[in-house]
């Protein structure tokens, strides 16, 4: 299946009648559709090869009564298996994924295997950009097989979450090198004054066939830990901007992203420290 699936993404990335149809699936409005159908009864059917295929263990998360796709897809998982990292000077994961990082220079590179753009462009706003010139972009990409809620990383007052319109293509590798899909795709973030780590962008990403974007707060004060929101069906990503002088983030995956090597973390779990 694996195969297949790559052989399709070559194609529709890779060559000219693949990227006319390419039009079609990154779409919103197939999104829409295929959400509509996740969240159905009728497609309770896939639940049981999709577990299979990607080996999820359910007795790690709340199972006993999955009514569609997508009460699997977004399975809430028990609170002992995803211990949060409670340290106020602990940095944490607020999902799991796999994680590159990078340096910002400026506002002006975010070199994301052969795609790059700026922060600006990310948020479609000069103002907050210049928060963090010469920070830190960490990308969690989420695949289908991860647990696909996400948790606040610190105590924080937190501002209005704000949508930007866009495309939905794959966050996989192949349609990063080709494309600057994060200003592209739809996407949704929320500034968050932070406790003990100054001011912290993050931005959820949508993917081909995700239909939603779930969060479960607007304007708020938020607590360490607690659950943020949630993906629907499809592979997708998150953003975390911060400041290079209120964090510090382990040297392994400066080292790992410098090799290509994404690196798989968990959501909770300590990724650097406060300065």
């Amino acid at each position: 299946m694996q195969n297949k699936e790559s052989k399709g993404l070559r194609f529709l990335y890779n060559t000219i009648p693949g990227r006319l149809i390419l039009k079609i699936p990154k779409a919103r409005w197939v999104s829409r559709i295929v959400g509509r159908y996740m969240d159905s009864r009728l497609s309770k059917h896939m639940i049981k090869k999709f577990v299979r295929k990607n080996n999820i263990n359910l007795d790690d998360y709340y199972s006993d009564n999955f009514r569609c796709f997508n009460d699997c897809f977004t399975r809430k998982i028990k609170e002992d298996r995803r211990p949060i990292d409670m340290d106020k000077n602990h940095f944490i994961s607020p999902c799991d994924g796999l994680l590159s990082v990078y340096k910002i220079d400026k506002d002006v590179v975010l070199p994301i295997k052969q795609s790059s753009y700026t922060i600006s462009q990310l948020f479609e706003n000069d103002n907050i950009s210049a928060k963090f010139e010469n920070g830190y972009c960490l990308v969690f990409r989420l695949c289908v097989n991860h647990y696909h809620r996400y948790c606040y990383l610190d105590n924080a007052n937190k501002e209005k979450n704000v949508f930007i319109k866009g495309t939905l293509h794959t966050v996989r590798p192949i349609a990063l090198a080709r494309y600057p899909v994060f200003i592209r795709n739809c996407r949704e973030y929320t500034i968050m004054h932070t406790e003990n780590f100054g001011d912290v962008a993050q931005i959820e990403v949508g993917a081909m066939l995700v239909g939603k974007i779930k969060n479960n707060d607007n304007e708020a004060s938020v607590k360490r830990g607690d659950e943020k929101g949630m993906f629907l069906y499809g592979g997708s990503t998150i953003i975390v901007l911060v400041n290079d002088k209120n964090v510090e983030i382990d040297k392994q995956f400066f080292e790992n992203t410098n090799n290509m090597t994404e690196t798989p973390v968990l959501m909770g779990q300590a990724i650097g420290k406060k300065i």
